[in-house]
């Protein structure tokens, strides 16, 4: 008996239970992608992230061959590839790890009726998450859960499955099963922040597991230390487990900091499932349209490019741009700085993300920027998260390594200058070369003023909206 592996965000051997159940339930398995044009040039379409996909792809092919088997590509949407592929190949069940976005859950119900005319079904299993599934995790009253910290407690909770091994030899494809060409997808930024493939994400996970992640708590939020894991594109592509690295995950604060930030991808991922309308709109019903959102594309240029004047908001931007990546603590800055003290509409920020990032997820990236935002899940009021990027710096970048790092025209500002440049004499700024205006932007704003117009304008947006909400309206 033959069976399909459509692999999507799983592209691993180890753990991947799809592949488990194929194999303990078929003599013969293939392995598939589906090179959908709306994976490439959809409304997240990213030439960083195509190019990490298509590195991830072929080392999958290499390690799939080693162990007996090769990948099959089809250019195509699944619904029409993959039945033609079951019809070649006489297979009546289809595996692949189970999803929750909108695109993906549509995707899924297409290809399944597309397989019913020919007696072949779709297998979904878990894989993605750290739990099997995110989805039914639900209060007491039955309900989906809106702040995280109750979904916390419920997640520690929720049974875990084991940890599958790679398998050392794989059934070989039929010669005579055909593949596509993988072409060259994207274009990876100058300097990518870590290497594509599952070898170098184990290599990565191993890393952090066995050392870095005991000193996690402390210096996650540090910018200027390899405090993080920098395991997200891996996790987003499903080049490592996120079950798996749960599981190696230290006792200790460290390592339940870490597990913490695993219980909010899944809580993305559960939020995003129960609420898809999230994509485009926000979680707080009553505030929707009643923002009033500047539509500066001047102002939001110099955002993404790094030229508010504002030196840790740039150097974030600057770190995005040249690397596809973005430290944690400076993702919340700079979303911050974009929504709250330029007033420009969260979006525009969560689409630019969208485009750079290699670890660009709609769950988390969504939920992340509706959360700086104040418009998503886990309320708190507007000003509790305005992050002064001047503060920010002093606390997480107190002697400035990350960024001059990233803000090379900075580097020889006096450390008691470096967090808000314009403050320098004149004289000194010619003396160090970084006169502000030339060689360095002049701050595009103020923010203590923009602090108060950024509370106005929630507290007029707030107040609109319960002077227009309905009964049984969604707060």
């Amino acid at each position: 008996m033959t069976a399909l592996l459509w692999l999507r965000r799983d592209l691993r051997l180890h753990d991947n239970p799809a592949l488990a159940a194929a194999l303990e339930e078929h003599d013969t398995v293939v392995p598939v992608f589906c090179l959908d044009e709306r994976l490439l040039s959809g409304r997240h379409r990213s030439a960083p992230r195509a190019a990490f996909l298509s590195a991830c792809l072929a080392e999958l092919d290499r390690d799939l061959r080693a162990r007996g088997s090769r990948l099959v590509i089809r250019t195509g949407r699944p619904e029409a590839e993959l039945p033609r592929l079951a019809e070649a190949v006489d297979a009546a069940e289809v595996y692949a790890a189970a999803d929750v976005s909108p695109f993906a859950r549509r995707r899924d119900h297409a290809t399944a009726r597309a397989l019913q005319p020919l007696g072949a079904r779709l297998r979904l299993r878990p894989g993605c998450f750290v739990v099997d599934d995110p989805t039914p995790i639900l209060s007491g009253a039955g309900t989906p859960y809106t702040v995280f910290t109750p979904f916390h407690r419920r997640w520690l909770a929720e049974p875990r499955r084991v940890v599958l091994g790679a398998p050392a030899e794989l059934p070989s494809v039929p010669r005579e099963i055909g593949s596509d060409a993988l072409p060259a997808l994207g274009e990876l930024p100058p300097r990518p922040a870590v290497a594509p493939g599952e070898a170098a994400g184990r290599a990565r996970l191993l890393e952090f597991t066995s050392a870095g992640a005991a000193g996690y708590g402390r210096a996650h939020d540090a910018l200027s230390e390899a405090g993080t894991s920098r395991l997200s594109p891996y996790l987003h592509f499903g080049c490592i487990s996120a079950r798996e690295l749960e599981s190696r995950l230290p006792e200790g604060v460290g390592g339940d900091q870490a597990r913490r930030q695993l219980c909010w991808r899944d809580f993305y991922a559960h939020v995003l499932r129960h609420h898809p309308g999230n994509v485009e709109a926000e979680q707080q019903g009553a505030l929707r349209r009643r923002i009033r959102w500047s539509r500066s594309q001047t102002a939001f240029d110099a955002w993404r490019e790094g030229r508010t004047g504002y030196p840790l908001v740039d150097a974030g931007m600057r770190e995005l741009a040249l690397t596809g990546y973005m430290h944690n603590r400076a993702r919340l800055v700079v979303g911050s700085f974009l929504v709250k003290d330029m007033g420009i509409d969260w979006r525009w920020g969560e689409r630019w993300f969208m485009r750079s990032l290699l670890d660009g997820d709609e769950a988390n990236n969504n939920g992340n920027w509706q959360w700086i935002a104040s418009v998503g899940v886990d309320p708190q009021p507007p000003s509790r998260r305005m992050f002064n990027p001047t503060r920010q710096m002093e606390r997480f970048d107190p002697d400035g390594a990350y960024v001059r790092r990233h803000v090379p025209e900075l580097r020889p500002v006096p450390d008691e200058y470096l967090r808000e440049p314009w403050t320098m004499p004149e004289e000194l700024q010619r003396r160090v070369g970084c006169v502000i205006g030339r060689d360095y932007p002049a701050p595009i704003l103020d923010h203590a003023q923009a602090r108060r117009e950024a509370i106005a304008r929630y507290a007029q947006a707030r107040a609109a909206a319960d002077s227009a909400r309905a009964p049984g309206d969604d707060a």
